[in-house]
């Protein structure tokens, strides 16, 4: 399983290798929560690239760092560059291809 849930790790060290998505979100958000499943289904099927999901409730310093206002937002990672974002819900399909056209 690729899906981290990110605590108090060292960010920089998680997405700098290869292609990482990472989920900004809150509990509350409804959105988020339908995003949720989704990333869990994808990290299961998938073991190319990492997930990360960040509470922003709990990492308000990453979420002003990555310009992150709405969520959910998820941004792509490439050896530890921003290099897509996507602000709002994705279904499936166009959240594997928001990452495959940045491997």
């Amino acid at each position: 399983m690729s899906l981290i849930h990110f605590e108090n790790e060292n960010f920089d060290d998680l997405k700098r290798d290869g292609v990482v998505l990472v989920d900004f979100y809150a509990d509350w958000c409804g959105p988020c929560k339908m995003v949720s499943p989704i990333l869990e289904e994808i990290s299961e099927e998938r073991n190319d690239f990492k997930i990360i999901k960040v509470n922003v409730d709990k990492a308000s310093d990453l979420a002003t760092k990555y310009g992150v206002m709405s969520i959910p937002t998820m941004i792509v990672f490439k050896n530890g560059v921003e290099v897509d974002k996507n602000i709002g819900f994705l279904p499936k399909d166009d959240i594997i291809k928001l990452i495959e056209k940045n491997m």
